[in-house]
């Protein structure tokens, strides 16, 4: 019997849901299917939001062959194999690479010829950011469409239509009481929540031809039956959390359990050296700046050492960003500017601070009245640098540690209309 995930997978793009930005009504990746103008393309998204069953769909819209590789367990052979069917078919033929990004750079490579020639249109699904793990010559190639957590509402449709079928499959009522415990386990995972609810009903016995669905008798049945729930027993979003959020409170022991944990897991560890060089940014920051260039170096240490022994260079860099003094105020600040770009729209550059490349520019008084900081005493000058609109506006605002005191007490000197 095929799992309800497998049984349940939409037919046709009315049934699909969520996504509304790349297949509703008049949206890009729909327009593209509907004109048969399909293209080589990377989908972006979290587990659970429907990457490959948008690809089957496509293949089945478009009435193309279907070839399937998972990058885990696939290298170049199985490629070159699907290449040189498709090379000899009279039909389209899409190739779809579920974990692109666990695929090394040759292997990469192998693809590029075939797609730039249009033998095979290629379909990456990815939970990372393609940026930094598909190579460059392919990403070109490639439309990248970002897939978004799947709402509320979403994952109740998802759950209504679980129920509707297992009511007819199993000649009984279901009553869902409660949703709560079902979406917590989820995570917002489509597959997950049909998982759930298909465990919980085969393990709920009915009262009179009708099963009740609670949140206490969810959590007590897949409690029961973790192991056939998740078979890993570990949830990959909960244990990065717990590591990011250890590190962020200054804890290195309990970090250091984190980590051990994710890589005793499997966990690839250029995943926790990407997530260490963000949290190295946004919440140390200015406080200790050599937090991001130990973390980046740390990245590249282990993208050319491998596993086992990038275990120790994960484990230094993780215990020096723990203990280091946090600071998310470049965070803060630029989330802060970008708000005000939001609200206060595309306001004029100063005229003085204007490149003034040609005579018609000058004449205009672009560059008029600039003064080059360099000139002047200890290579400051009081200008003004924003719009004269929001002139005073601080968006950076440095916090009580050694490093950003200093930083404060410069610009203190430098600005009094700041306020620092």
């Amino acid at each position: 019997m095929k799992p309800l995930a497998e049984t349940l997978r939409p037919q046709n793009l009315s049934q699909y849901i969520g996504q509304q930005h790349l297949v509703g009504e008049g949206a890009i990746l729909r327009n593209a299917i509907e004109n048969n103008a399909l293209h080589s393309m990377i989908l972006w998204g979290p587990p659970g939001v429907g990457k490959t069953t948008l690809a089957l769909l496509i293949a089945q819209l478009v009435n193309a062959q279907f070839h399937m590789l998972s990058a885990i367990n696939s290298g170049v052979k199985d490629i070159r194999e699907i290449i040189d069917k498709a090379k000899v078919s009279e039909e389209k033929t899409i190739l779809f690479i579920d974990e692109i990004h666990r695929f090394s750079k040759s292997q990469q490579d192998s693809l590029l010829g075939a797609v730039e020639q249009g033998v095979v249109t290629l379909i990456g699904a990815t939970t990372e950011n393609p940026s930094f793990e598909v190579i460059s010559p392919l990403l070109s190639r490639c439309q990248v469409y970002v897939l978004k957590t799947l709402e509320i509402e979403d994952l109740n449709r998802i759950l209504e239509n679980a129920k509707r079928h297992l009511e007819k499959e199993l000649k009984c009522s279901i009553e869902i009481e409660e949703t709560e415990a079902l979406l917590r386990v989820s995570g917002g995972d489509a597959r997950k929540l049909l998982n759930a609810i298909e465990l919980v009903v085969q393990f709920s016995k009915p009262e009179s031809e009708k099963i009740k669905i609670t949140d206490d008798i969810v959590m007590k049945c897949i409690q029961k039956n973790l192991a056939l729930y998740d078979k890993k027993g570990e949830n990959h979003y909960d244990i990065i959390s717990a590591f990011i959020k250890s590190m962020r409170g200054s804890d290195p022991n309990a970090t250091v359990y984190w980590l051990a944990r994710m890589i005793e897991g499997g966990e690839d560890p250029l995943f926790i050296a990407r997530r260490m060089i963000i949290l190295a940014s946004e919440d140390i920051g200015n406080a200790n700046p050599n937090a991001l260039l130990l973390a980046n170096s740390c990245f590249q240490a282990v993208h050319q050492i491998g596993m086992p022994e990038a275990r120790i260079i994960l484990s230094q860099t993780a215990i020096y960003l723990a203990s280091s003094p946090k600071s998310n105020a470049s965070y803060m600040a630029i989330d802060d500017a970008i708000a005000w770009v939001h609200k206060t729209g595309d306001l004029p550059v100063p005229l003085h601070i204007r490149n003034a490349p040609t005579k018609l520019m000058k004449d205009l008084d672009y560059h008029k009245g600039y003064k080059y900081a360099h000139s002047f005493e200890n290579n400051f000058v009081n200008l003004e640098f924003l719009p004269e609109s929001i002139s005073g506006k601080k968006f950076y605002e440095p916090q009580n540690n050694p490093r950003e005191n200093e930083i404060r007490n410069y610009l203190k000197k430098c600005w009094e209309k700041y306020k620092y």
